[in-house]
């Protein structure tokens, strides 16, 4: 069986995600120990029995969903199973791109984790609340929905496809007013549903270059290695290994297209038949089953899950 191993983006956090493997293994509670000293703050507490609210909040849900993701990793190579034994390849949604890298030994777990608090306040930083929108079209495809953000993005307003997810998945992002424009227009061609989605700014559109231009400085000092098994980028939908092209397209995917459906398809064509989703949630194994059926997918989160996946092995 040729393996990819995926890693979740924002919206799969959830109160209670990485507590058991917390208390099962040594191994998993070092990484969130670790993630706490990186960020000087007790995030595995939040994530463990906080606050929903505080935890969905873009500066902590990333860096949390990563730990989460992360804890699973060290615990599988702790057992004998590094990401180059159980994958051939590895990708991430968004921020999972993140975790991809940290997993693939490219990223420090101590970096990735600065870097994702950095990202997420920058992203927040760059739209006043209330200023700009995403909505998850449904129903379409993704020439149309192009056309349809074109449409609606008119007199100075932004509208761009953020996330192709699958197919008739679509999210778009950009001015509060456009977005409502597009989902009113994406009605009338078809949609079966046009819904604003509860986040706090518009990602992945060019309303994000302010920070973009923070994170090309921060992603400057950062130490980028080799991944020990190359990366599907959002960006390329395309293998990586160039540690120098990886930091240039962690900057471009601030503004740009997540393109899963195409990333999945590219795992097709390399001849994977099975994804693992590692990490909180399974919404990018639904995502992989409605883009090709004929791959099998995991999802490994607790540790049943990990004894379960171990077995397969």
């Amino acid at each position: 069986m040729t393996r990819a191993v995926l890693f979740p983006g924002q919206g799969s956090q959830y109160v209670g995600m990485g507590k058991s493997l917390a208390e099962v293994y040594p191994v998993a509670r070092a990484v969130f120990e670790e993630v706490n000293d990186a960020l000087g703050q007790n995030l595995s507490r939040l994530m463990f029995e906080g606050d929903e609210a505080e935890l969905r909040l873009t500066e902590n849900a990333q860096p949390a969903l990563m730990a989460a993701s992360m804890a699973v990793v060290r615990v599988l190579a702790d057992g004998g199973v590094a990401i180059s034994d159980c994958a051939s390849h590895v990708a991430g949604h968004s921020l999972g791109e993140y975790s991809a890298l940290c997993a693939a030994g490219a990223l420090s777990l101590t970096d990735a984790a600065r870097l994702l608090k950095h990202r997420g306040q920058a992203m927040q930083r760059a739209v006043p609340l209330n200023e700009g929108a995403m909505a998850a079209i449904l129903g379409l495809e993704i020439d149309v929905v192009e056309e349809v953000v074109k449409e609606a993005a008119t007199d100075g307003q932004v509208c761009a496809c953020a996330n192709d997810n699958a197919p008739g998945q679509v999210v778009i992002s950009g001015h509060m007013a456009a977005v409502e424009a597009a989902i009113a227009l994406a009605k009338e061609r078809g949609a079966k549903r046009g819904l604003l989605l509860p986040v706090s700014a518009p990602f992945h559109c060019s309303l994000m270059a302010p920070a973009a231009d923070e994170m090309r400085e921060a992603l400057k000092t950062a130490s980028i290695a080799s991944p020990v098994v190359p990366v599907i980028t959002n960006i390329t939908a395309a293998p990586e290994t160039d540690p120098e092209a990886l930091r240039r397209l962690l900057v471009e995917q601030v503004t740009g297209r997540v393109r899963w459906r195409e990333t999945v398809l590219a795992f097709s064509g390399l001849g994977i038949d099975q994804m693992v989703e590692l990490g909180a949630g399974k919404v990018l194994s639904g995502l992989v089953k409605r883009i090709d059926r004929s791959i099998a997918t995991a999802n490994i989160q607790d540790p049943a899950d990990l004894d379960a996946f171990i077995a397969t092995l």
